[in-house]
């Protein structure tokens, strides 16, 4: 009796075990997207409140992505090579994230990515390296392609304090991160606004790029060994029908913001080279640097794109150099290496600007394609007065020289500085002592009184801060010994 009692007892018990078993496989099945593999929007919504309630006081970002262009894919080589283009990508993305982030496919071409214990510049960098990782090449039913994505950031808690509200913030960053063209959007509460401003600023801002409203001046690079000089690092500013000649500072986040950055470097670039080839046709063969933006270092279009602006312009690809911050080229190493390797083979140089302020490696000096080191002007300015800032300062080009790159010190805008910098072996030298950056009509008579100084002195010196400027203006001469933009040159 009691045996019999027991096996029915055990029985019932293991019908309650297989039962919830199933309801356990039920539930993770109604939580999986069966295509992928991955959490659906159901565990988003499941799971996402009490990762955004964990350890109070922590920062979060919603990350949402939409691919681009993804209806082209099955239109072109069917469901079947969509549905393996989402399961690639998918595996990606999973590759990208964080143990504790959760990543979610919410459906078609939608993933979300909540991320724990992250702030703006976490997300962004997060948002830069899953972009990196979509854009990498893979084939396709015999057919090279390229994804790209558009992400929106919503910060938690300044975007929303719950799920739903974060999805919608995220929802309205990603829609202008597309529509810009920019690729990454952080919702702000301007987004809500209507902007007027902002959107009239804009619209000007499209209009400058089509009529010719961006100029471009010059800052010459002097070579410390015999003063002459050979290269310039071009510099854009805009010509504001009613607001005069403004400097970037006052355009280059509204330029970022509105997804304008990729059309700007391209115009740059073009006005660049149109005047290196206006020198080259009279016999003046100088470098000119362009800055490039941390979105350049994820298009892969840029090289090719480079050399057909270089070939329709007859200009060698050596004429030309471009200058990558070193907290960008540290955001994404390998897409970084990719893009620049390709620009090395076709003969562009690769400049290190703002060297010093990010985070410095010798083996990420050493497997960058690089060819010279911009030392940031926060470490020339203090050298006169500061014996450590000095002796960083000769080791840094020390440094450069046993790697083979070149050191250039940019901010130089005294003749203690100009001076140390010749003594301690550093190869070139920018800054407002030299010349301030000017016109290239200007730049012509800057560099023919360069020669003129060259030839009537046994050594030769730095022309002062601003002087050819400083005459036309009818202003005594070096009066411009501080750079008004207060941050690197754009």
């Amino acid at each position: 009796m009691f045996a019999a009692a027991r096996d029915v007892t055990e029985q019932l018990q293991t019908q309650k075990d297989r039962a919830a078993r199933m309801a356990d496989l039920r539930e993770q099945d109604a939580a999986t997207d069966p295509l992928t593999g991955l959490p659906n929007r159901q565990a988003l919504y499941t799971r996402g409140p009490a990762l955004l309630m964990g350890e109070h006081g922590q920062r979060r970002a919603l990350l949402l992505l939409d691919l681009d262009k993804f209806k082209e894919v099955n239109d072109s080589l069917g469901h079947d090579a969509g549905d393996r283009l989402l399961v690639e990508l998918a595996t990606r993305l999973a590759n990208e994230v964080r143990a504790g982030d959760l990543l979610a496919r919410l459906g078609g071409d939608e993933f979300a990515v909540l991320l724990q214990n992250a702030g703006h510049e976490d997300a962004v960098a997060a948002a830069v390296k899953l972009r990196a990782a979509l854009a990498e090449r893979f084939v396709l039913n015999g057919v090279a392609l390229h994804s790209a994505a558009s992400i929106g950031i919503a910060l938690f808690p300044a975007a929303g304090l719950d799920l739903s509200a974060l999805l919608r913030k995220a929802d309205i960053a990603m829609y202008k991160a597309k529509t810009s063209g920019d690729g990454i959007h952080v919702y702000g509460s301007a987004d809500d606004s209507d902007g007027a401003a902002r959107l009239q600023t804009e619209d000007e801002l499209r209009t400058a790029m089509t009529c010719d409203q961006l100029v471009l001046h010059y800052q010459p690079k002097i070579d410390l060994g015999n003063g002459s000089v050979h290269s310039v690092e071009a510099l854009v500013r805009w010509d504001h029908p009613t607001r005069g000649l403004l400097y970037p500072e006052s355009f280059l986040a509204l330029v970022e913001d509105s997804g304008l950055m990729r059309t700007l470097t391209q115009r740059v670039l073009q006005m660049a080279l149109d005047q290196v080839a206006a020198w080259r046709a009279l016999g003046q063969h100088l470098t000119v640097a362009v800055n490039l933006s941390a979105s350049s270092l994820v298009d892969a279009d840029l090289p090719d794109e480079i050399a057909a602006m270089l070939a329709a312009r007859g200009v060698p690809p050596h004429a030309v150099q471009l200058e990558i911050t070193e907290e960008f080229l540290m955001a994404d190493r390998d897409r970084a290496r990719n893009i620049l390797t390709l620009l090395r083979q076709n003969g562009i140089q690769i400049s290190v600007d703002d060297f010093g302020t990010g985070y410095s490696s010798l083996s990420y000096l050493r497997e960058l394609p690089v060819d010279e080191l911009k030392l940031d002007r926060s470490f020339v300015f203090p050298m006169a007065d500061d014996a450590r800032a000095a002796a960083l300062v000769a080791s840094t080009i020390d440094l450069a020289h046993s790697l083979g790159l070149r050191m250039v010190a940019e901010g130089v805008e005294n003749r203690v500085a100009y001076a140390e910098l010749k003594r301690l072996g550093c190869d070139q030298a920018q800054g407002y002592f030299i010349s301030r950056p000017i016109p290239a009509a200007e730049l012509d008579l800057w560099l023919a009184d360069q020669r003129i100084l060259d030839q009537s002195t046994d050594f030769p010196q730095p022309i002062p801060s601003g002087a050819f400027a400083s005459q036309q203006a009818g202003r005594a001469v070096g009066a411009d010994l501080q750079d008004p933009q207060s941050g690197r040159p754009a």
